[in-house]
């Protein structure tokens, strides 16, 4: 696509992606922000500028997807990653059934329960994909 792997490198400390490590990593940075920015100011209607945004959102991800799979990572690298990535996802899970928890306490206090289901369904999504992974990797192995 656009980018080049060479460009880039994997994001440790900062999230997930990748960060620039070349000027042409930063070009593309500028590239990919500038349009956006170029469309507030031209003026353009409401609905054409959510359309032409969110189609370039896409582009844009699916660009980036393609230069992290390219990145190379040696074995160590990967370890190290798959321990952060472990170690993220199971701060987030506490962190949501702790919203959960408050929730619920918060609404028996109220006398009228009621749950945010997106926080719901997030912990279901993750508990579907563990059990589907560990499923999927023990047939394999």
């Amino acid at each position: 696509m656009i980018g080049r792997p060479e460009w880039f490198q994997k994001r440790k400390y900062g999230g997930w992606g990748v960060t620039p490590k070349t000027w042409q990593g930063w070009a593309y940075m500028l590239f990919v922000v500038l349009p956006v920015y170029a469309m507030q100011y031209i003026g353009v209607s409401g609905g054409s500028m959510f359309i032409f945004t969110l189609a370039w959102i896409v582009v844009v991800i699916l660009d980036l997807i393609d230069v992290m799979q390219k990145l190379k990572m040696d074995e160590r690298e990967k370890q190290i990653e798959a321990i952060a990535e472990r170690n993220s996802a199971w701060a987030m899970v506490a962190v949501l059934t702790l919203g959960i928890g408050y929730q619920v306490a918060s609404s028996v206090v109220r006398q009228s329960v009621s749950v945010d289901p997106f926080l719901v369904t997030a912990l279901m999504a993750g508990a579907i994909v563990k059990a589907a992974s560990n499923i999927h990797l023990e047939r394999k192995m």
